[in-house]
């Protein structure tokens, strides 16, 4: 009898477990889904609209939102590698549609976000950088092109970071030729960012090390002229150039 007080509540829990979702037409389904989204639930709002997809014909005009919210929910909740992917696949599946560009624009972003430290590796960094270019060319008159803009710039002195600290573990260690390279990609290719005069300073810090004086002079003119306020510049460049120190 024991065993058999215990079968009836067993099985109703089998039963409740097992038990099919409820039976919803596909608009009460995405009213529920963008409910969800909207309220910041995105874990739910992720299996509603995962659920959503399927319930919809493959023609539906909803589609490309839903997809994009699946992406945009995986974001949210740190899914970063997948939701660079599906926002990827929203701007490929869908390309006229009015998700495609911020798709493309949250993809990039995604990649972004991953690389997080110009010290890592920076693979992630460099296909954010390319999927920004990829909107620029696929949708140039976008908002999200426009918005892109800043990150473009945010990435490019990311990676100026990066080229500088490599010149200046080789500068540290003497290596002067393998820095000298590194300061001078970062003067040719990011002129604009914050480490540009920070490049030019070891470098006439190199020059000087060697005893480059031409190149060294060339060096500090360059930098007395674009960026005279730069900091450190009369202790790497002293004024009296026609008989600069020689370590």
């Amino acid at each position: 009898m024991r065993a058999c007080r215990w079968l009836f509540p067993l099985t109703l829990a089998a039963c409740a477990h097992g038990a099919r979702p409820e039976a919803l037409a596909p608009e009460q389904l995405l009213g529920r889904a963008r409910a969800q989204f909207r309220a910041g639930h995105y874990s739910q709002a992720l299996l509603s609209f995962r659920r959503v997809q399927f319930e919809l014909p493959p023609n539906d005009t909803s589609l490309p939102e839903v997809h994009y919210a699946m992406a945009e929910s995986e974001f949210q909740m740190g899914q970063l590698v997948d939701a660079a992917h599906d926002f990827h696949q929203v701007a490929d599946q869908y390309p006229g549609s009015g998700y495609a560009a911020v798709s493309l624009l949250r993809a990039g972003d995604a990649n972004m976000r991953l690389w997080r430290n110009p010290e890592l590796d920076p693979t992630y960094g460099q296909t954010a950088m390319a999927v920004y270019q990829d909107l620029a060319g696929r949708y140039p008159d976008s908002e999200a092109a426009a918005r892109a803009q800043l990150h473009v710039r945010q990435l490019r002195d990311w990676f100026a970071d990066k080229t500088y600290k490599n010149g200046l573990f080789y500068f540290k260690r003497r290596a002067y030729d393998s820095g000298i390279i590194y300061f001078k990609d970062v003067i040719a290719n990011y002129p604009e960012s914050a480490r540009a005069p920070d490049a030019l300073l070891r470098l006439a810090d190199t020059y000087r090390a060697i005893s480059y004086r031409e190149e060294l002079q060339e060096t500090c003119a360059h930098l007395r002229r674009f960026y005279p306020q730069a900091r450190g510049l009369d202790s790497s460049c002293p004024p009296d150039r026609s008989a600069p120190a020689i370590p």
